[in-house]
């Protein structure tokens, strides 16, 4: 995980965010342990509590299941779940603001597949940039595992 954090908001919910990240490229799989509330906090050098409350966020979205004595593992189906949300969100508050720029900058089609798109199995960036996470989410060619 990245140790940056952004100050426009709380960190819980960029933590939150993070691990939501590490499940959507695969990093985290159903099934896998999260790291421990301790060594993330111990980590980035933030208070556990913070840590807790970005994990129980996801437990709520039953993403996340604690194992009682065990620790909380990514659940059967976050994945699944998780690429519809995100494929949903970006086609309804994402991609209308990309298409208005490319209407208002008079792109092409031709001219935005000439600009050095990645190919459909090339992995993205996680930071930024052009073709970063936006792109990933809705470009149609992701595969359920």
């Amino acid at each position: 995980m990245d140790p940056q954090w952004d100050d426009s908001l709380p960190i819980y919910r960029q933590l939150r965010d993070r691990v939501v990240a590490m499940i959507l490229e695969g990093v985290l799989k159903e099934g896998d342990p999260l790291p421990s509330v301790r060594s993330v906090a111990a980590e980035f050098r933030l208070n556990p509590l913070t840590v807790l409350k970005g994990y129980q966020q996801l437990v709520d979205e039953q993403l996340v299941e604690k194992r009682r004595g065990l620790g909380m593992y990514v659940s059967d189906g976050a994945r699944k779940a998780l690429m519809k949300d995100e494929r949903q969100r970006f086609l309804e508050t994402e991609w209308p603001k990309v298409f208005a720029t490319i209407q208002r900058l008079g792109l092409s089609a031709q001219e935005l597949l000439r600009t050095g798109a990645p190919a459909p199995d090339t992995p993205y960036p996680t930071q930024g940039g052009a073709g970063g996470p936006a792109t990933a989410q809705g470009n149609g060619n992701d595969h359920d595992d």
